[in-house]
């Protein structure tokens, strides 16, 4: 029976560039991935490939970039005046957080610097890439009300906040619909 929207999947994954094999990621061995389908969690591309398949099915799914990360973008590469990054021993290739316009955190990417300006890349470190995921489905369930309400799995009345380490999360006294890991 294939999966539906609002059905919690659990995968286990290796992730490869689909251009060259090279391993990106993986959970093997650790916790699988959870995530409620329709909620815009996992790249399109991926979601769109796991809701013709079911539990326990193995498969090989090749995601386009543009179905991924999105293309490449020149236009995503910024200068930047040094004086913003002051405090931090830059290196080429270090991955950098911030806030973005709209309150949200935006990742970018050292490209280079000299004494005045740096510059930083906005892409996804994954844009423009295509690739290739080995997948296991490993659990396929109704999301409970609860985690449809919170928008993730294991929200705190489900046993867990999401964030991959079960018992370990808890809920805070002001506020028990929060958690920490």
């Amino acid at each position: 029976m294939a999966i539906n929207e609002n059905q919690v999947v659990s995968i286990q994954y290796e992730l490869r560039d689909a251009d060259n094999a090279e391993i990106l990621d993986s959970n093997i061995s650790a916790a699988p991935l959870s995530f409620i389908v329709g909620k815009g969690q996992i790249i399109p591309g991926l979601e769109d490939a796991i809701k013709e398949l079911s539990l326990n099915d193995q498969k090989e799914v090749k995601v386009s970039a543009k179905d991924a990360y999105g293309e490449y973008d020149e236009k995503a590469i910024q200068t930047l005046p040094k004086e913003q990054f002051a405090g931090l021993e830059l290196k080429e290739g270090m991955t950098l957080y911030g806030q973005g316009e709209d309150g949200g955190t935006v990742q970018v990417t050292v490209k280079s610097f000299d004494d005045e300006n740096v510059n930083v890349d906005f892409n996804h470190p994954l844009a423009g890439k295509d690739l290739l995921f080995a997948l296991s489905v490993v659990e396929v369930r109704d999301a409970t009300a609860q985690e449809l309400i919170q928008g993730f799995v294991g929200a705190p009345e489900a046993g867990g906040c999401g964030c991959g380490t079960g018992d370990s999360c808890h809920t805070t006294e002001d506020d028990p619909h929060s958690c920490s890991c």
